[in-house]
């Protein structure tokens, strides 16, 4: 404990700090912005009209992460830690403004647009720069710290857009988002070390863009699709696509995984996959607000909250379970984590009942928060060893960043595959919340399988080296 202690203190010490919170806030403000705009759009709506385009506010938002999250490693190569962070904070901060001063909903959603490319580059950078500005021997807890930004995200976003909603500041919740922008840009030259820079440019795996890129459109516009069959087939065309995807990848060599991710035998295939679903079972807080109303009898604030419970627990847990050292547990924790996050689904669906009293309600949240714990137990330790998985450092920031596009598009797929189950009840919402909570409870238990296929032994770990 002790040991665990004198880390978290080193992280957050006079030395660490100021790059710790550039990183964490770099994922932090992607985060947070995924729900901050759904929480707002009613009153944007109301002030600017738009209402017919009201469902693509996250879709394009969503899109535009994952392809910037794909681009990380170029942007890394060209411009090093300093640059890259600079241009994405940049980008975020043109985005808000132009959410802030959009006359128009089409102006908003070009906004979002380019706010999506800038969290998107804030994502992935955060992964991908710990390899350069914390030493090894740190790299548990700032993945755990990051990672735990996106549970906290997920919890303010939704709680901040509603206050400045209720208000009737949409605006200023925009400007918010710049003001912070323009903080952590200052800070960046301060507190980050420039890190490996070339002069050549980098250059983009375009096939492979455009092939994610289309399967992220795919899915995300069947999540707003009317109709399980019509969102059914927009996932398997997204299916498809991602198909395509790693089909190209294999065989080309301009691509946005490593090259190690391919090779047989190699465990960080399956390194991804357990990330990517950990990742899915996020999607199922979309949905829990509704359920907490119409089945508990929750007022909407109430519910909101307890919509959040899976990422508390995934936020809260992993900073506890990155203070795990020995091999033999960390093992175990990518294994259990899969497990006990399917578990909480099947106990919640089990719970679920139409005018649920009380006392159930309460049980409800603790069941989510111990789901949501499931993620924190393996996410940093999985994300540790994807950035472990090579000691050349480009290849390295590579399979990094692709950390944030696996999270990215997996929440994105989560979202779609959600709404599916969801429509499957049709009007009864019992039923609904026991599709998608039994659905995303056999899903998520695959991780198990996966977390165990990566378990297989594999190349040592690089020694800790200065700057690295």
């Amino acid at each position: 404990m002790n040991a665990a202690s004198s880390s978290w203190r080193e992280l957050l010490g006079p030395e660490h700090a100021g790059a710790a919170i550039v990183l964490a806030a770099g994922v932090l403000v992607g985060a947070v912005n995924i729900y901050l705009a759904s929480s707002l759009l009613p009153t944007a709506v109301a002030d600017i009209g738009g209402a017919g385009f009201y469902a693509w506010n996250m879709t394009i938002y969503l899109v535009a992460m994952v392809i910037a999250t794909m681009l990380v490693s170029g942007l890394l190569a060209r411009w090093g830690n300093v640059g890259a962070y600079l241009l994405g904070f940049t980008v975020f901060l043109v985005g808000s403004l132009a959410c802030a001063v959009s006359p128009a909903m089409p102006v908003l959603l070009a906004g979002r647009a380019v706010q999506g490319l800038g969290a998107g580059l804030l994502s992935g950078l955060g992964f991908a720069a710990v390899r350069s500005a914390l030493p090894r021997r740190l790299w548990t807890r700032g993945n755990a710290l990051m990672s735990a930004m996106y549970g906290v995200g997920n919890f303010v976003g939704p709680a901040l857009g509603g206050l400045f909603a209720q208000f009737g500041g949409w605006r200023l919740a925009f400007v918010t988002m710049a003001v912070i922008a323009v903080v952590c840009g200052v800070l960046v030259p301060r507190v980050l070390p420039g890190g490996e820079r070339g002069g050549a440019r980098a250059p983009v795996p375009v096939v492979s863009l455009l092939l994610v890129t289309a399967a992220t459109a795919a899915v995300s516009v069947a999540g707003v699709l009317s109709g399980p069959a019509a969102m059914a087939a927009g996932i398997a065309v997204a299916l498809l696509l991602v198909a395509g995807f790693v089909a190209h990848e294999r065989r080309s060599e301009l691509r946005v995984f490593p090259r190690t991710t391919y090779r047989p035998g190699s465990p960080l295939k399956w390194l991804y996959l357990t990330l990517a679903l950990l990742a899915f079972g996020v999607a199922v807080e979309s949905f829990l607000p509704l359920f907490g109303q119409r089945l508990g009898g929750l007022t909407p604030a109430v519910a909101g909250f307890f919509g959040a419970a899976i990422s508390l627990g995934w936020s809260a847990t992993q900073l506890v379970s990155s203070s795990a050292v020995e091999e033999r547990t960390i093992r175990r924790l990518r294994i259990a984590g899969p497990l006990l996050l399917a578990l909480g689904f099947l106990v919640q669906g089990l719970l679920q009942r139409q005018d649920a009293p009380l006392w159930l309600v309460l049980v409800w949240v603790p069941v989510l928060f111990i789901a949501g714990a499931g993620i924190g137990l393996a996410y940093p330790h999985l994300s540790v060893a994807v950035m472990s998985s090579t000691q050349d450092p480009q290849e390295g920031g590579r399979a990094a960043a692709a950390i944030a596009t696996v999270t990215s598009l997996s929440i994105a797929f989560g979202t779609a595959v959600a709404g599916v189950l969801v429509n499957l009840g049709g009007a009864s919402v019992l039923d609904s919340a026991r599709y998608l909570l039994f659905g995303f409870a056999i899903s998520c238990a695959a991780g198990a399988v996966t977390a165990r296929a990566a378990a297989r032994p594999s190349h040592p770990a690089p020694a800790d080296q200065p700057g690295s």
